[in-house]
């Protein structure tokens, strides 16, 4: 059984997304620095990753281009900030055809307990509008259906390495 993402709105600023899966933080983590893995479940139902460019240091870039229904085309890149394995990672989010002011800040934190990581997303945007622009789309749905394809690969992945799609 698959557990459902659960959104929050604490701030004005904050949209905060966690999930439950069945895996260690060690290969949650992998699923979300490795292109090798990202490729296999990164975006909503109909969405894939055709370019997957992750530079995992402080300091470093990642840049993901996705291709949806109908050749829509998704842009989204940033810079990591904080990375510490297997649980937190923290880096800016800015996409090209973006409706909403600022830079967001992306925090991913990994709980495990028992063999079991909860993932907890919080989404800092430069304005409220930005937070309340970005609430107005199928957000929640999109990342749902793209966690959901996370707990399915996770399931039948045992190992951190780099696979190929």
């Amino acid at each position: 059984m698959d557990d459902p993402l659960v959104v929050h709105t604490p701030g004005k600023r904050e949209i905060v997304l966690s999930r439950l899966f069945e895996a260690p933080a060690q290969l949650v983590f992998a699923a979300f620095t490795q292109p090798g893995l990202l490729v296999r479940w990164y975006g909503a139902r109909g969405w894939g990753l055709t370019e997957c460019d992750v530079d995992l240091r402080v300091g470093g870039r990642w840049r993901f281009v996705s291709r949806g229904p109908e050749g829509a085309r998704m842009v989204q890149a940033g810079v990591y900030r904080q990375i510490e394995p297997p649980h937190r990672l923290l880096y800016t989010e800015l996409f090209d055809d973006q409706s909403y002011p600022g830079e967001t800040l992306v925090s991913h934190e990994f709980s495990e307990l028992a063999g079991r990581t909860t993932v907890t997303t919080t989404l800092l945007y430069a304005t409220a509008e930005g937070r309340n622009i970005v609430l107005r789309y199928p957000m929640a749905r999109g990342v749902g259906q793209s966690f959901t394809r996370l707990a399915d690969l996770l399931r039948s992945t045992t190992t951190t390495e780099e696979e190929q799609p």
